[in-house]
């Protein structure tokens, strides 16, 4: 194991600040800086870098440990390689990439699930509104507290009485979409793994859950498939939902990218001195 680079430290040592400052003195920052749904009103144009250095509120620990421990292992071997400058853009720019796939993602989504309310013919400035009505209470999303809440709305158009079972279902599964936040490292880390996969595909590599060692060239691609797999069947290998699947590839794809276009064009990395 590679002795720890300084840049990398450096990165830890911010997602760990924010961790404890999120979890303490700023709980506020767990909403301010997580990304939000491109059309809600608290999505905020710097939440695509932010994002990741946030991570999983307490008491979920396993989160920020194993995105800190994956860039350590692999983070360190491409800044020794790289150099500071070079590393610390890739990271950033797989982390945006990540952003924007998740977001693109999660818009297709909703798209998508609104199809089911074209009867209702709504503007996108009404569904801009309804999605940003208050139906949470705690963690749980309650239909008759959106149907109380989007009434308003839609009596003056003359559209509250045409909802039935069909159309409000899908304006209750957009509004969920839309209430969804990302958080960590994880896109930007993909990305790291997928340059590591490039710089030394025969070092063998191994889940903690599955020992068996396996090489890098082979580890991550089926590692990214999975995420692919279970992102578009809405399924995890832990079991339940909360993971942004999308980002994952799309940190992947980015790094993939990069690392391609780097290589072909022998880029040169005196240009990072």
């Amino acid at each position: 194991m590679m002795r720890m680079t300084e840049t990398v430290k450096q990165l830890v040592i911010i997602n760990v600040l924010f961790y404890i400052g999120a979890n303490t003195i700023a709980p506020a920052a767990n909403d301010l800086l997580s990304i939000h749904f491109p059309l809600s009103n608290e999505f905020g144009w710097w939440q695509p870098i932010t994002h990741m250095f946030m991570h999983a509120e307490l008491p979920n620990l396993m989160h920020i440990f194993f995105n800190m421990f994956g860039l350590v292992m692999f983070g360190s071997a491409l800044e020794h390689f790289w150099g500071w400058k070079k590393f610390l853009f890739f990271y950033i720019s797989c982390g945006l990439g990540a952003a924007l796939i998740h977001m693109g993602m999660e818009y297709y989504q909703f798209q998508k699930v609104l199809e089911s309310a074209a009867d209702l013919q709504l503007s996108s400035e009404t569904i801009n509104q309804i999605i940003n009505v208050p139906f949470r209470e705690g963690s749980v999303y309650k239909g008759e507290l959106l149907a109380e809440n989007i009434k308003p709305i839609l009596d003056p158009l003359g559209k509250y009485q045409l909802l039935n079972d069909v159309n409000f279902k899908a304006l209750f599964d957009a509004a969920i979409i839309a209430d969804g936040r990302a958080v960590g490292a994880s896109g930007a880390l993909y990305g790291i793994l997928v340059a590591f996969a490039f710089m030394f595909p025969n070092a063998e590599l191994m889940m903690i859950f599955i020992p068996i060692p396996i090489k890098a060239k082979y580890f991550v691609p089926v590692l990214v498939l999975g995420d692919l797999f279970m992102g578009i069947s809405g399924n995890s290998i832990f079991g339940g939902g909360g993971i942004a699947h999308f980002a994952h590839v799309g940190g992947a794809v980015t790094g993939f990218l990069m690392m391609w276009f780097w290589k072909k064009n022998q880029f040169n990395h005196k240009r990072w001195d």
